[in-house]
């Protein structure tokens, strides 16, 4: 009866009513999608980088040189020589080693260059290997193998034809003009940053760039790609922007992180790609405790909103109060009825903005997959976050209780009158 009572009286006030849940559906939507996003965020971050135990780059912020190197945020502040590289792939703890060479771009994709042995060694999603939705790796000195987010959105398929831009912004006003490259495959999709990259040989990357050691191009400098691919075998790079390092055991990660960087011949730095998330979370860790201070404070002036309606409300009800006494309602079943009037404003602004939030989690995706190369999924709130949003129901029927007291002690005095 209670129930049929509540259903009613809500309907009956369907306007403010809805007001009222759509405004608490706004706040939990907030809360629920500042931490899942937060979750999921982190686990593409974590998802991007797995089986590297080092990157060695130029000295820099750890946290810089993760990101540069791996989500392709940044710049690298200098280069390591190639000569260090050969040192540092012949050491005695180190099982493989893959070069990669930053700085330019393709309509505001990343170009990287890099050997054949990065799709073999280079892990995503705690150990999954990179493989081809179509063609294969290089075969000819001008070939490049493009992402699965580069394929989609600009439409390429084998043996399309691009050119490379020099720089890594979204807009170059300089280009490699006369040097074309050939699709020669395409990765399957990983939901990382490879899906938003293009990736060259090394000795292609250091073909393009021949006579443009000031920034620019010298005039009649370049080489033509007949003249690059009669002169492959001696198209080695001078320098490259960082390197992937895997060890033969884990065991000697730290006393060749040291040695590395207490390098003799050259400044480099070497991190941990794990504790150097860690650092990045360190440092984002703020600004989620204020998002999700923010976010409580947003739930709380929902159900604050809540008990204002239903203050309002009750010199207005005093009427149907009345007629319940008549009809042999006791003032602690009046009182109830609004208790439970509160718990389904509150249950329907649960559900409702978990939906909301779930809605937004898949329009958002797109974006920071295009953005950052993160691929993140719509997911329902994990078993900490079901308690969260029980609590804050619990306390949707205790801010509850302070209209519910006032309606007890008015019935008990107003008895069954009419009160206008």
């Amino acid at each position: 009866m209670l129930t049929r009572l509540a259903r009613g009286s809500l309907t009956n006030r369907l306007f403010a009513v809805s007001l009222t849940i759509f405004t608490i559906a706004i706040s939990i939507a907030l809360l629920v999608l500042v931490e899942q996003m937060r979750n999921q965020v982190r686990e593409g971050f974590q998802r991007s980088v797995s089986g590297v135990d080092l990157i060695v780059g130029a000295p820099t912020a750890p946290v810089q040189l993760l990101l540069y190197s791996v989500f392709g945020l940044g710049d690298a502040t200098a280069n390591v020589t190639w000569t260090t590289y050969e040192e540092l792939s012949k050491a005695r703890t180190v099982d493989w080693a893959v070069p990669i060479s930053l700085g330019d771009s393709h309509q505001g994709y990343r170009v990287i260059g890099t050997t054949a042995e990065f799709f073999e060694r280079y892990r995503f999603a705690g150990g999954q290997t990179l493989s081809f939705a179509d063609g294969e790796t290089w075969t000819d000195l001008f070939d490049v193998v493009i992402g699965a987010q580069v394929a989609r959105q600009l439409d390429y398929e084998l043996g399309d034809r691009l050119e490379l831009a020099h720089g890594a912004g979204n807009v170059s006003l300089m280009t490699h003009a006369g040097q074309p490259f050939t699709v020669r495959g395409i990765l399957a999709p990983t939901g990382t940053p490879i899906d938003q990259s293009l990736y060259v040989s090394l000795e292609a990357h250091h073909a393009i760039h021949i006579g443009w050691e000031r920034g620019v191009p010298r005039p009649g400098s370049g080489l033509t790609p007949e003249e690059a691919r009669a002169a492959e075998a001696e198209l080695q790079p001078d320098a490259v922007t960082a390197i992937f390092l895997g060890l033969t055991t884990r065991a000697a990660v730290f006393g060749l992180q040291q040695r590395i960087n207490d390098y003799p011949n050259e400044a480099l730095l070497a991190v941990l790609p794990g504790i150097a998330l860690q650092q990045l979370w360190r440092i984002t860790g703020l600004a989620e405790r204020i998002l999700l201070v923010v976010a409580g404070l947003v739930v709380l002036a929902g159900l604050l909103g809540m008990l204002t309606a239903l203050l309002t409300t009750l010199n207005e009800r005093r009427r149907e109060m009345a007629i319940l006494r008549a009809c042999g309602a006791r003032p602690v079943q009046i009182a109830a009825l609004l208790l439970l009037e509160a718990f389904l404003i509150t249950l329907a602004g649960l559900v409702l903005g978990v939906l909301l939030a779930y809605g937004l989690q898949i329009a958002a995706a797109p974006w920071l997959l295009a953005q950052f190369g993160i691929a993140i999924g719509a997911a329902w709130p994990d078993a900490t976050l079901l308690l969260v949003l029980a609590g804050i129901g619990v306390a949707g029927v205790l801010v509850a209780l302070i209209p519910a007291a006032l309606v007890y002690r008015r019935t008990l005095a107003d008895g069954m009158q009419v009160r206008q």
